[in-house]
């Protein structure tokens, strides 16, 4: 999350930095750029995946979808072992949502998602929703520092809404699930496009109001 979308990494400095050669800097950008989280042009160097108008529509077009068809395949397919994992990863969630840590929550967020991926089995779905929860990551961090009241009450349904996936998938209540997710995507859809697209500044909050015309 220090990294903005777009920008160049130096194979030379990272290797500097944590002390090791080009060989293993470029084994680990290769491993990043599987998993979808870098570029690598050829003759260029690696970049952090770009996020423009296209990545953020494709996004919001099908990131439903695929939490909706996982949930369903959780319900369906999960592991008492996997139930206690996302049950951690959920109270953790809580604790940084207590101690308002965005960085934390944003971790703990995607873990929970990711365990409900690996709830469902299904390879071709995981790997979709690996991609998703990148991007979802990187916007999803800006949300996740409440500056006022409905930030707080957002991120307070957000809490909510983890718990209730954790009793329905428990009880093997699909509909629910389903339900849930859709609930919990607009909730998410509407923090990213409050960030997306903020409310415009006046014009005279960019002059002195002392100043005439």
């Amino acid at each position: 999350m220090e990294l903005d979308p777009d920008e160049d990494l130096d194979e030379v400095a990272l290797g500097e930095q944590y002390g090791v050669s080009r060989t293993p800097v470029r084994e680990i950008l290769r491993r990043l750029a599987g998993e979808g989280y870098l570029d690598i042009r050829e003759n260029r160097g690696a970049r952090v995946v770009p996020m423009n108008h296209s990545t953020l529509r494709n996004f919001f077009l099908v990131a439903p979808m695929i939490y909706a068809a996982i949930g369903r395949l959780a319900v369906q397919s999960f592991r008492p072992k996997q139930m206690s994992e996302l049950q951690g990863a959920q109270e953790r969630f809580r604790a940084a949502a207590k101690a308002r840590d965005p960085y934390a929550m944003v971790i703990e967020n995607n873990r929970f998602h990711e365990i409900m991926g690996e709830m469902s089995g299904n390879v071709y779905l995981q790997s979709s929703l690996g991609r998703l929860l990148i991007d979802h990551a990187r916007i999803g961090h800006t949300f996740f520092r409440p500056t006022n009241e409905d930030m707080e009450r957002r991120l307070h349904v957000a809490v909510e809404h983890h718990d209730a996936f954790i009793a329905a998938i428990a009880a093997r209540d699909e509909d629910t699930v389903v339900d849930l997710v859709f609930e919990h995507w607009e909730l998410s859809r509407e923090n990213m496009e409050m960030f997306i697209a903020p409310q415009g500044m006046k014009a005279d909050a960019l002059v002195d109001g002392s100043v005439g015309p």
